[in-house]
């Protein structure tokens, strides 16, 4: 297998693995959208991020991605009007997670995206190694 070949099913694995935490990540702040604290005033469920980071694969000499850290968004919580919610501060509010769907839907797009076109890259280098195998038997 050609070394570029390999380099860039590394580079390609590494984005898959990076989007495949986004997702998951994404889809955990969706679930929890609604996830508010137990006991009057508590914070509720705070929505999560993903940073990546560039390493270089010394091998190849690939520039791959994985995932920095994963830290908690430090925007201000939603506050709404729910008095009969256990929830409920004594002026009847409750702090709702920190989760905008809209966001989290815009995400999860462009997390989709990537890993379909990292995806592509390896369909496309297996092609190109089948056809070099078909090669060499000719």
């Amino acid at each position: 297998m050609a070394d570029p070949l390999l380099s860039s099913l590394k580079i390609a694995s590494s984005g898959l693995q990076a989007q495949s935490t986004r997702m998951r990540i994404v889809s955990e702040n969706i679930a929890n959208a609604q996830t508010t604290g137990t006991t009057p005033g508590s914070d509720p469920y705070q929505r999560k991020m993903v940073s990546f980071q560039s390493e270089l694969d010394r091998v190849s000499g690939a520039q791959m991605v994985s995932v920095d850290k994963v830290n908690r968004d430090d925007s201000p919580f939603i506050l709404e009007s729910d008095p009969g919610n256990p929830a409920a501060n004594a002026d009847g509010y409750v702090k709702m997670p920190n989760v905008r769907m809209l966001v989290e839907m815009a995400d999860m797009r462009e997390a989709n995206r990537s890993y379909e076109a990292n995806i592509q890259v390896v369909k496309q280098a297996r092609e190109i190694i089948n056809m070099t195998i078909d090669l060499l038997r000719s």
